[in-house]
């Protein structure tokens, strides 16, 4: 069984919520090669009277990752686990394929959901990542498990850093560095 990483923001976690957290998330196990040695971060977030939920599962060649924000935790941790079944339901052909299989490993996992509703914006969060190289096959299929409109991987064909994104019109733009 996966091993589950439960932490509260602004919230003591329960041995209730550790436990429901493990039940639902040995749905997932099913999808798993080796789930033994999988390990699921969960984080509750408290925002605004509702709880936020934020799951990022690293595996070798991707990460699953999924937030819901609801009225209470077990609502959101239902949907957490079924968005998560549909990331790999809907990514199943791809994931199998022999070049993900042989891909290196998959590292980039960036999220931020932070809002300010001021009139000057500030820079309220910096993250560095480490680019891993890959073909655009591959960063799309990444930036798709995260549900992000862009994705920054370094080409493996040129090394240079280079970013997909989701075009409003469904198709998928990139862009080179020189």
């Amino acid at each position: 069984m996966m091993k589950i990483n439960l932490r509260g923001d602004k919230i003591k976690i329960t041995e209730a919520m550790k436990d429901y957290a493990n039940e639902k998330l040995v749905r997932i196990n099913k999808y798993l090669d080796d789930h033994e040695t999988v390990n699921a971060n969960i984080i509750v977030k408290v925002e605004n009277y509702k709880q936020k939920v934020e799951v990022t599962i690293p595996l070798k060649n991707f990460i699953l990752r999924a937030e819901e924000k609801q009225d209470d935790f077990y609502a959101a941790i239902d949907v957490v686990v079924d968005k998560l079944e549909r990331q790999i339901r809907k990514n199943k052909t791809k994931l199998q394929s022999k070049k993900i299989k042989n891909a290196k490993e998959i590292v980039f996992d960036y999220y931020d959901n932070a809002t300010d509703d001021s009139e000057e914006k500030n820079i309220v969060k910096r993250k560095k990542i480490d680019v891993k190289p890959m073909n655009e096959e591959e960063a799309i299929l990444q930036m798709e498990l995260l549900g992000h409109e862009f994705y920054l991987y370094k080409d493996d064909e040129t090394l240079k850093p280079t970013l997909v994104y989701k075009r409003n019109d469904g198709n998928y733009g990139i862009i080179e560095t020189d």
